[in-house]
């Protein structure tokens, strides 16, 4: 409820924590803060610069967002509108306000996601512009100060949004690299892709009080789980007790505590430990399949079939042996994901992938693939220690995501899969993916920030499910059939994109009505993209791995749309 003066201005708001009617004055003073209840309600990206620098410091970057659309997605409304709609709404070009600025009298560059622009989601040119920030901080030698609000990727540019996770990661493992500070600042609400990258990959989380992080929402967990949520469920208080942020901090004090900590850490000068913003690097020749075409419904109920061969079938008839490993030594040993040590035409390597099943007990003993934060970290230790042993790794990518239950989000899986996309952009070893089913968004990047991205024919990798996204932007879920199609998620459409190098054949039918032919070109694939990695050093791998996503960013995304 809201009350006007004749000349427009609102002069009363109701509270939507206590419905306590406010003068807005009063309210604007303390911050969007209600003074009788505490509820901080949610703050515009200008406006929540204006509270946290010091006047007049700000400077906005010089590039203005792109306009970007990658894959002509169109659902009741051509994306493009709604992009055109968002920025009348809000005066902004795109989700987040960046540049640079002083807080306490300390320089930094800043990132202030606005929740009002598509519901703050990660898109190619979110993307762009945050780690155009991180790269100004390396090359100033200031901190980087991330503020977030995002629902998580932005479905209308498929898979291209899900890189945006590994792109800005990437940038922000330089600043590690570099010994300067990353601050992330949790605010209402923070979910998705975002938190489970930047948002809980920062050396310090900070929560603001009454923010909400999580990787899956709480509607879609009721909806997996059918159980009801614990109170405060997710809530800053909820993540502070689990462990997951380092403080929780209410409005008026947000400024200050973060000058204090950017005043301990002082300005320095970026160390120069290999490449971090290269120039874009040519996109290598791929090789989709020969074979038309299918339609995307018909390739995503392929790649969901139960005959399709498992991470363990793949680890008898592709590799020549197979040592597993378990746990990640925290007190879990998740069984969505399987890995281990084996041997390819006689080379040791570490391969690591989900593990789903074929019969209705194995599929549920297995929790579908979707791996829990046990097994994300279980996937990290094995990938350092495939690292120290100096040996390549292999992952095998079927999941329809992480898993999305409360123990997950008690355990923290945003920040495990965080930490897995960071390790996986500096890991000095050659890292190899391969697609064999479902890819389903951050749970399928958590294992999937390679060298080389190999799909088979009639897998998918996509930023979200098609049943997902039906239900967000069209009356229903029936309408996934349309939704797979506007989505492109299939192997050619992602060839395409430069999201996957390279498309691996499967038998006539599917890999479900051959798996032993489908495994031999997996073998087949799999020698052909590692053999030549092997002789790559180390730091130039690494460096080729940011190439590869960093050339996500909006201004190539926006390249490949004109092109296609």
């Amino acid at each position: 409820m809201t009350a006007t003066a004749p000349s427009g201005e609102t002069l009363w708001s109701r509270c939507g924590g206590c419905a306590a009617l406010l003068y807005r004055k009063r309210l604007r003073r303390n911050l969007d803060v209600c003074p009788e209840c505490g509820l901080h309600t949610r703050l515009a990206a200008p406006e929540r610069v204006s509270q946290l620098v010091d006047p007049g410091s700000f400077r906005p970057l010089l590039d203005r967002a792109v306009e970007v659309d990658p894959i002509g997605f169109v659902d009741a409304l051509p994306y493009l509108h709604r992009l055109a709609a968002a920025r009348a709404d809000t005066g902004l070009p795109e989700a987040v306000l960046c540049g640079t600025a002083a807080i306490g009298g300390s320089r930094c560059a800043l990132a202030v996601m606005d929740f009002r622009f598509l519901g703050g989601s990660l898109g190619c040119a979110v993307g762009e512009l945050i780690t155009c920030a991180a790269e100004q901080a390396l090359e100033a030698g200031v901190p980087l100060v991330l503020v977030t609000a995002s629902g998580g990727a932005r479905m209308q540019e498929g898979a291209l949004s899900l890189m945006q996770m590994a792109t800005v990661s990437q940038a922000m493992a330089g600043l590690r690299e570099a010994g300067l500070l990353t601050v992330s600042v949790l605010t209402d609400p923070t979910y998705g892709g975002v938190a489970a990258s930047f948002a809980t990959s920062a050396d310090l989380v900070l929560a603001e009080s009454g923010a909400r992080m999580g990787f899956a929402g709480p509607r879609v967990i009721r909806q997996v789980t059918g159980r009801h949520l614990p109170e405060g469920f997710q809530t800053a208080e909820f993540l502070l007790r689990h462990g997951q942020v380092d403080m929780v901090v209410p409005r008026h004090a947000l400024r200050a505590r973060l000058a204090a900590l950017l005043a301990a850490t002082g300005r320095r000068a970026p160390k120069r430990l290999g490449v971090t913003a290269p120039p874009p690097e040519a996109t290598r020749p791929v090789h989709p399949s020969r074979a038309s075409d299918r339609d995307a419904w018909e390739t995503v109920r392929l790649a969901r079939h139960p005959g399709r061969p498992t991470t363990l079938d793949y680890l008898e008839t592709t590799f020549d042996g197979f040592t597993e490993l378990h746990g990640d030594r925290l007190g879990g040993d998740c069984p969505a994901v399987v890995g281990g040590l084996a041997r390819l035409d006689g080379r040791h390597l570490m391969v690591i992938g989900h593990q789903k099943g074929h019969t209705t007990a194995e599929l549920a003993a297995r929790n579908f693939g979707m791996a829990t934060p046990a097994g994300h970290r279980k996937a990290l230790r094995l990938m350092r220690l495939a690292a120290r042993l100096g040996l390549p790794v292999v992952t095998l990518v079927d999941t329809p995501g992480a898993d999305p239950g409360i123990e997950a989000e008690e355990h923290g899986q945003a920040a495990a899969i965080a930490e897995n996309i960071l390790t996986l952009s500096v890991l000095p070893t050659p890292v190899v993916t391969v697609v064999t089913g479902e890819g389903g968004s951050g749970g399928a990047l958590a294992l999937a920030v390679a060298d080389r991205v190999l799909m088979l024919q009639h897998a998918v990798y996509s930023v979200i499910s098609p049943e997902g996204c039906a239900a967000i932007l069209w009356p229903g879920r029936t309408a996934a059939p349309q939704a797979a199609r506007a989505l492109r998620l299939t192997a050619p459409d992602l060839c395409r994109l430069g999201v996957v190098d390279e498309v691996v054949p499967e038998p006539d039918g599917s890999a479900a009505d051959d798996p032993e032919a489908t495994a031999r070109a997996v073998r087949r694939a799999l020698l052909a993209n590692l053999l030549p990695l092997l002789e790559v050093p180390a730091v130039t791998l690494v460096q080729r791995r940011r190439r590869r996503f960093r050339r996500f960013g909006a201004a190539r995304a926006g390249a490949r749309a004109e092109a296609r």
